[in-house]
């Protein structure tokens, strides 16, 4: 599914109205596969080029849910994303810290879905004891906000770098950062999938939270570890700058070559590239506050 920002809006912030910078400058496609061996898809996957918004969700539990814990948590973090940024544009400077109000929103908004993934686990017996994983991204004002909870992934290609911004909330990323084992060997770890941090499991959860400038060019990759668990880092990579101008050939390529070899878990990507650059078009008290930080 291809998801190119259009048409145009403007929300009052402050006494001024302000357009939707994001106009022609993101273009989204988001995709998601069972795989060749789970009989269910527990995955979840959103995208919204005119929101800049890129949400994607790794369930887990027995029965179905996995299935709804990472559907809760796509679905209700990107509504509740959406209603905080009609009233507060998601650039907005936070007066406490400075920094854009979507990275006080993320953690405040993914708080309040852990806390409703954990009472319906709680509450219903069939969905005892289910989480996801969670990863999210924002993109305004020539920055991505980047939010994650456990071990689905985001990815950069910049020029020939590809780089991951996220680092994993999962076992073998502790024991690979304590130098017990080498990142190689990961790979082929039994305990490969156990994570340390998820959404609904504990009535509490933090979000790791991450702002990074944004260029021009930009194609950004959320996975799920079906994806990176099945095909390497190079030739992601590889996969990205051959077919970077044709995001749903990325996308369904990656699949492809995850199924090739073995399919083994359920494979989510959402592709993001930046078509431009979207700085802010802010007037009035917006921009002296842009010019004194």
């Amino acid at each position: 599914m291809r998801q190119i920002a259009v048409g145009r809006w403007c929300c009052s912030v402050m006494g001024e109205y302000v357009t939707n910078s994001l106009l022609g400058a993101l273009e989204i496609v988001v995709h998601t596969d069972p795989g060749l061996v789970r009989g269910q898809n527990e995955d979840s996957v959103f995208g919204d080029a005119s929101q800049g918004l890129a949400i994607l969700a790794d369930g887990m539990g027995g029965y179905n849910a996995g299935e709804v814990a990472s559907s809760m948590a796509t679905t209700l973090l990107a509504r509740q994303l959406a209603e905080a940024f009609k009233v507060t544009a998601a650039y907005e400077h936070d007066i406490e810290t400075g920094q854009p109000f979507a990275r006080r929103s993320l953690g405040e908004q993914i708080a309040s879905v852990n806390a409703a993934i954990y009472v319906a686990s709680a509450s219903q017996s069939q969905l005892g004891g289910m989480g996801t994983t969670l990863l999210a991204t924002v993109f305004c004002d020539d920055k991505v906000i980047v939010a994650h909870v456990g071990d689905s992934r985001l990815y950069r290609l910049r020029g020939e770098e590809f780089v991951a911004l996220t680092h994993d909330h999962s076992v073998l990323q502790e024991q690979i950062d304590r130098g017990l084992i080498t990142a190689k060997e990961a790979r082929h770890a039994l305990n490969r999938n156990l994570v340390t941090r998820a959404i609904g499991v504990d009535p509490d959860v933090e979000a790791e939270i991450h702002v990074y400038p944004v260029r021009a060019g930009d194609v950004y990759l959320l996975c799920s570890d079906g994806l990176y668990d099945m095909v390497e880092e190079e030739e992601i990579q590889h996969v990205l700058e051959m077919s970077g101008a044709n995001l749903d050939l990325s996308a369904m390529q990656l699949i492809k070559i995850a199924n090739d070899n073995g399919g083994e878990d359920n494979i989510s990507v959402a592709v993001v590239k930046v078509l431009r650059e979207f700085p802010a078009a802010r007037g009035g008290w917006s921009k002296l506050w842009s010019w004194l930080n």
